[in-house]
């Protein structure tokens, strides 16, 4: 170990420099592995924390998260009256853009069951969950919103009753939840022009029609709010969620409702699959290539510093060698510096880490077991970028020390 300091002394610029470019690049991995775990957190973070069993959504389709879901609101007693199911809730999930103070506002909107369901299960840090079935809302923190402040989505205007922490679409947007029936009205707001010009239309393809022109109560309601039109109906929801009875297993409860002919029916560990099958694989072939690259370019850079380094001290070893100094003394030289190289850039990685990825605008989640197999990858890649400089270290000849 003494050959191996007092020559990394010799060379301490350069061996630092590269350090921290080692270093730098093996914070570039932790990163992209800490990102592909908050990947996973993030597209079944809802889904874990709502606490349903089994959604029931629209007939083929894959649920609220992965694709538009319109099922009516009767379906939530059809499901209550299942055996084995405890209570069942409705549910809307949508996302939306809107502009505050200039700038775009994009945010996940997620309509709980009031009065059954209040958002309770939400991660408050602050404030307290929705008390009325109206203009209350519950924000992530991502959202920049305060306690307290008012904020207009539509024709209606809703105020910050509670934070969360954590809480984002799969897509990394801060998630809002409202009461069910603020949701949808966000969900199916439109400008009053476009309003209007939807009930001329509609009153003009009923005045079109027989039943049209022999029923005029037929003809006010074409021209009047859908909700008021018994073939239009009330908003839909997204999906109906049920949390069973103690003991009762999921499976069986999914096999009664899969024999309806008009729904879709998935466990909680079904949706979560579908999502990460979903959202997240794509991006799990994309971070797994950029990281094997990073590994890749940082053994390079360590194999070419340590041949560097070793053939500038070719004349040394020739003179250890002619002193009589083995070349397992060498070898080993070599070797340490390798790994001193790369424990250096390990800790700096991982320091630099934990003051960066918490300013990361994803999610960044460091698993021990990562960073365990993250070491280990260091220690092999250490051991193998010395085998160029071990290599032209066993080729020098004792009498080149005496030509130096």
């Amino acid at each position: 170990m003494n050959l191996a300091v007092k020559d990394i002394r010799h060379n301490i610029g350069r061996f630092l420099l590269t350090g921290v470019g080692i270093g730098m690049l093996l914070m570039m991995v932790m990163g992209m592995l800490g990102i592909y775990r908050g990947l996973i957190q993030d597209a079944t973070l809802l889904i874990d924390r709502i606490g349903a069993d089994v959604w029931v959504v629209q007939y083929h389709t894959r649920g609220p998260f992965a694709e538009v879901s319109r099922v009516p609101r009767n379906l939530v007693d059809r499901v209550a009256a299942v055996p084995g199911v405890l209570n069942a809730r409705e549910f809307v999930y949508h996302t939306i853009q809107r502009e505050k103070e200039g700038r775009p506002l994009r945010m996940g909107v997620v309509g709980v069951s009031w009065p059954i369901d209040k958002g309770q299960w939400l991660p408050l840090i602050a404030g307290r969950p929705i008390t009325q079935a109206h203009f209350e809302m519950i924000a992530d923190q991502k959202l920049g919103l305060l306690i307290g402040e008012r904020l207009k989505l539509g024709k209606e205007t809703y105020t910050v009753v509670g934070i969360t922490r954590g809480m984002v679409t799969s897509g990394g947007d801060g998630l809002a939840a409202f009461s069910i029936k603020d949701a949808q009205a966000i969900q199916f707001d439109l400008p009053s022009e476009a309003v209007r010009l939807e009930r001329a239309a509609r009153r003009a393809r009923t005045s079109a029609s027989d039943i049209g022109a022999s029923q005029p109560l037929v003809l006010e309601r074409a021209s009047g709010a859908s909700a008021a039109i018994p073939a239009l109906g009330p908003p839909m929801l997204s999906a109906v969620i049920a949390s069973l009875s103690p003991g009762v297993d999921p499976e069986s409860v999914k096999q009664i409702l899969s024999g309806w002919r008009d729904v879709s029916v998935f466990s909680r560990d079904d949706q979560r699959n579908l999502m990460l099958e979903g959202a997240v694989e794509m991006a799990k072939r994309q971070i797994g290539l950029f990281t094997a690259l990073l590994t890749v370019i940082s053994a390079i850079i360590m194999a070419l510093i340590l041949y560097t380094l070793t053939m500038e001290k070719v004349h040394s070893i020739a003179l250890l060698k002619l002193i009589g100094a083995r070349n397992r003394v060498i070898l080993a030289m070599i070797l340490q510096q390798a790994l001193l190289l790369g424990t250096m850039g390990y800790g700096l990685a991982y320091v630099l880490g934990q003051q960066f990825f918490s300013k990361f605008p994803r999610r960044v989640i460091l698993l021990r077991e990562d960073l365990l197999l993250l070491a280990l990858v260091v220690g092999v890649i250490s051991v193998l970028s010395s085998l160029l400089g071990i290599w032209k270290a066993l080729r020098v000849n004792p009498n080149e020390a005496l030509s130096g």
